[in-house]
């Protein structure tokens, strides 16, 4: 009676460790990209917040915006591992970056009385 030998080559187990590898190489890039792109859009978002948060504030406070993002007590908090920060705050309008830890990228916004494109977050 012949014997029935089971199992797989070492051939075989090679180019399946090899085919693996180069999914892996394709993929872990590509989940690299998709990480970074989501600091963005949770960047973007909290700019998006804080002009409604600015808006509020303006409202309660004759005309006048905060001057930091502490200033603006339980209507605003960034995301967690993202820094965002008030700068030239006037009367007319005010100007805010976004940052994180895990990117590279910023994004800006800035509110004013004097331009055209307000309220759109800008990374780079």
């Amino acid at each position: 009676m012949p014997r029935l030998k089971k199992g797989f080559t070492l051939i075989e187990l090679l180019i399946v460790v090899v085919i693996i590898g180069i999914l892996a190489a394709i993929a872990i890039p590509k989940f690299a990209n998709t990480k970074e792109k989501a600091y963005v859009v949770s960047m973007k978002s909290d700019l998006h917040n804080l002009i409604t948060a600015q808006e509020a504030y303006f409202a309660d406070n004759n005309n006048l915006y905060a001057q930091s993002t502490t200033n603006l007590g339980t209507n605003y908090k960034a995301s967690s591992g993202i820094t965002v920060t008030l700068s030239n705050v006037t009367i007319s309008g005010w100007s805010a970056i976004a940052t994180s830890l895990n990117t590279a990228k910023t994004c800006q916004v800035t509110l004013s009385s004097m331009s055209t494109a307000d309220g759109t977050p800008i990374c780079q």
